[in-house]
């Protein structure tokens, strides 16, 4: 009940609660009372967690503003993770989220928070995948936008449900899209800079032919097809569609009980993770977490944040 409570508070506490809290996780990671009020977060999902990735420059940011006020004008609460670079002397984000997203302070509806890359995406082994627990529970909807750059387009796996990869045109992205292997993350794919016109056109059908080539041809019967669309935040072209397409992979998602397990995964992904963050691939070796080991969560029946915790008391 403890933990229970103290997400009863948050939610009633409003954006500066949530601000103290995130505050006191990072500082305080292994607190009981921050277990406690993860524990209750982990098992209360109320949010749809969206990915926005793809190389830097191709203008994630914009988007992501755009796709705050789409979610805002129909009513939907949504709290944003925006990872930055970091800062070498203080490990800091160097760029902040009020250079990244122009949002209205006094709308209680949006949440921003700018998180350091340091040497993983925000710290998905930790402090970004706590804070989307937390943030999953309280909005309707949770977006963290990557940097764009080294493991992030995978990294962002661990932690969203949907992910958006964004492609700009003329710049290449569609040719590496397909030379690195990104070609199997995404779950929709976003041309930007819609207002390029024809290039934007040739970039959609460039993705669309690397798709065609990793699928073989085609899609099973009952499995996601990856759509491509092309948004521009400048003029809003495509990012009503974006949202509508957002919502069907979330739909699709939970039918046949999809979305419980990807979570699942994610969450014995993130527990192996943080071991391996914390006492390296000893650590796994010394748990028997090594090779196949099946769902972390499974073997332990626990919540990831509980199963972490007991997995560490071995050690």
């Amino acid at each position: 009940m403890r933990g229970a409570t103290a997400l009863s508070t948050l939610r009633a506490g409003g954006k500066a609660a949530l601000a103290r809290v995130l505050a006191r996780l990072e500082s305080h990671p292994d607190d009981p009372e921050m277990a406690a009020l993860l524990d209750a977060a982990y098992a209360a999902p109320r949010a749809q967690v969206v990915g926005l990735t793809g190389p830097p420059g191709v203008g994630k940011s914009t988007l992501a503003g755009a796709l705050v006020q789409a979610y805002r004008r129909r009513g939907q609460r949504i709290a944003v993770i925006a990872i930055d670079p970091s800062s070498k002397r203080s490990g800091g984000a160097l760029l902040g989220d009020r250079t990244r997203l122009r949002t209205d302070p006094d709308d209680d509806g949006i949440f921003v928070r700018s998180m350091a890359a340091r040497d993983q995406l925000g710290g998905l082994a930790d402090l970004t995948y706590a804070a989307m627990i937390l943030m999953r529970a309280l909005y309707d909807v949770v977006l963290i936008e990557t940097v764009g750059v080294g493991q992030s387009e995978t990294d962002i796996a661990l932690a969203a449900d949907t992910i958006v990869f964004c492609v700009q045109p003329g710049s290449g992205d569609s040719l590496q899209f397909m030379k690195a292997g990104i070609v199997e993350i995404p779950d929709i794919i976003a041309v930007t800079k819609g207002d390029l016109g024809r290039a934007a056109t040739r970039a959609r059908a460039d993705v669309k032919g690397a798709l065609g080539l990793s699928e073989g041809g085609g899609h099973d019967p009952g499995e996601w097809a990856v759509p491509v669309l092309i948004v521009s935040a400048n003029t809003a072209e495509g990012v009503e569609q974006l949202v509508e397409m957002v919502a069907s992979h979330d739909a699709w998602l939970r039918d046949r009980d999809r979305l419980a397990k990807k979570r699942a995964a994610q969450a014995s992904a993130w527990v192996l993770a943080a071991i391996r963050e914390r006492w390296g691939r000893e650590g796994l070796r010394r748990l028997g977490l090594t090779g196949n080991t099946g769902s972390v969560t499974a073997l332990t029946g626990e919540t990831p944040f509980q199963a972490l915790a007991g997995l560490a008391r071995q050690l």
